[in-house]
């Protein structure tokens, strides 16, 4: 059985949205990307180094994976080349196929997808961002 891993930048109000920059994701008028670029610090570097550096795959939801489809295929290193060899299984029921390398597209009963993957063999899943994805009540009922 695989382990789901939700790795997360979240405010202490509760803010998971656009971490990395200001145009990020300013759906909804959110004005304040990149919220975390001045608080990163070498702890929280040595956390990200140690998670990165087994084999996973990664569960992300489809904004999540439009805005890192659009940046790590053109990155490379410690952090660019795990993301890039790991499978990506994307939850969304209008994204169906993309470019960057090993994309798994789960559609329909998206949470039953999840379970299975859940139970199958494999690597941990992580799960980036995808605040939306993590908060369904069925979904934190699979994580468990």
């Amino acid at each position: 059985m695989r382990k789901i891993i939700v790795l997360s930048f979240i405010t202490l109000d509760g803010v998971m949205q656009a971490p990395g920059g200001p145009q990020e994701d300013t759906s909804g008028g959110f004005k304040y990307g990149g919220w975390v670029a001045g608080y990163g610090d070498e702890f929280v570097g040595q956390a990200i180094s140690k998670q990165m550096s087994h084999k996973f795959d990664l569960l992300l939801g489809r904004k999540t994976f439009e805005i890192w489809a659009q940046y790590w295929p053109k990155q490379t290193g410690p952090i660019a080349d795990p993301i890039n060899s790991a499978t990506k299984y994307v939850a969304s029921n209008t994204l169906t196929k993309h470019d960057w390398s090993r994309s798994v597209f789960l559609d329909g009963d998206v949470v039953g997808k999840i379970r299975k993957l859940k139970e199958g063999d494999g690597p941990q899943l992580q799960v980036h961002g995808s605040g939306a994805l993590i908060q369904t009540r069925s979904c934190r009922r699979t994580m468990a």
